[in-house]
């Protein structure tokens, strides 16, 4: 299929866009453009070329249900710290107050915590890594962090480009980001347990942006323009990106953190590879930076700040645990 303005085809209305030429550093006005408009319409992307190799993408996948299929005492070792490092739970994760918790585990990690990185937000802190059980599991959950960072400064290069202001003003304060990957398991549900039970429940992501790797079984579903539901399957070779509120506030609106869901699969279990961008803690969010969208702008608040106050209500054990 030709490309045009950017745009390879869409499903469902989340258009697909290569952005090769975006991650080789070339001149790209019409993949800007495209990206632009499915930021500001969508809210979601499949993107293709993005430069994270199949073979990374595969053995972290590897690598992720070795985990979650050991048993659970294993899994328990490193069961997630305050510093929302290792193992969640089913039942550790809930997104919205009336919602039933989400039908998911998650395995949670970001940059290691050493001297050379400061403890200075409460989502910084050494990873757990479970390398005696899952032989290579850091190193593929590490190679995977860093293309998913990668591009996803990649891409915010190319939406600031595409609103007209210098490529580096989303990443001005980005050299300790409190970005976070993880693994993310469904279990098959073959008898559903009520009509609001999902593997994740309807929520927006709380921060910048982010990177997702689908497997094969599919599951996702986005909240439209108009307010319905509809598929976000998985498409070879490419990988989905997503507006988060921080970029939605960023932006005054402009660009769009829709909605989205997990249906739990039916037949097979599901695992994804994620990986949430967001810059250093004292990034300052303030939507009159860009004087984009409406007059009446939301205050100024820290990435920091944003974060743990949207982390406080999504995970129970920070509520406990303080």
């Amino acid at each position: 299929m030709s490309e045009t303005d950017g745009r390879l085809r869409a499903t469902d209305g989340i258009p697909v866009i290569d952005i090769g030429q975006l991650v080789g550093g070339e001149d790209c006005p019409n993949t800007l453009s495209a990206l632009r408009r499915a930021n500001e319409e969508a809210g979601f992307v499949y993107v293709r070329n993005h430069g994270i190799s199949a073979s990374i993408i595969r053995d972290a996948r590897a690598s992720a249900v070795a985990f979650f299929m050991l048993p659970e005492a294993a899994k328990a070792e490193f069961t997630v710290s305050r510093h929302h490092r290792g193992w969640l739970p089913t039942g550790g994760a809930r997104m919205g107050d009336e919602a039933p918790v989400d039908f998911k585990e998650s395995f949670i990690w970001g940059e290691q915590s050493d001297e050379r990185l400061p403890t200075d937000h409460s989502l910084r802190g050494p990873n757990q890594w479970p390398d005696r059980q899952v032989a290579n599991f850091s190193e593929h959950a590490t190679q995977w962090f860093d293309c998913g960072q990668r591009l996803a400064r990649c891409l915010l290069r190319g939406f600031a480009a595409s609103l007209n202001v210098d490529n580096n003003f989303f990443l001005t304060c980005s050299d300790r980001p409190l970005s976070r990957a993880s693994y993310v398991y469904y279990p098959r549900q073959s008898t559903r347990i009520s009509d609001d039970q999902f593997g994740v429940g309807p929520h927006t992501d709380f921060g910048v942006l982010t990177v997702l790797s689908q497997d094969g079984v599919g599951g996702l579903q986005v909240e439209n323009a108009n307010g319905e539901w509809v598929d976000a399957p998985p498409i070879d070779d490419t990988l989905i990106v997503n507006v988060g509120d921080l970029l939605h506030r960023w932006t005054n609106g402009v660009f769009r953190s829709a909605r989205h869901r997990v249906i739990s699969p039916s037949e097979t279990d599901r695992v994804s590879l994620v990986l949430a961008y967001d810059p250093n803690p004292e990034t300052v969010i303030d939507a009159g930076d860009l004087e984009l969208g409406a007059v009446d702008r939301p205050g100024s608040i820290t990435c920091g700040d944003y974060l743990d106050w949207r982390f406080s209500q999504a995970f129970a054990y920070r509520r406990s645990t303080g």
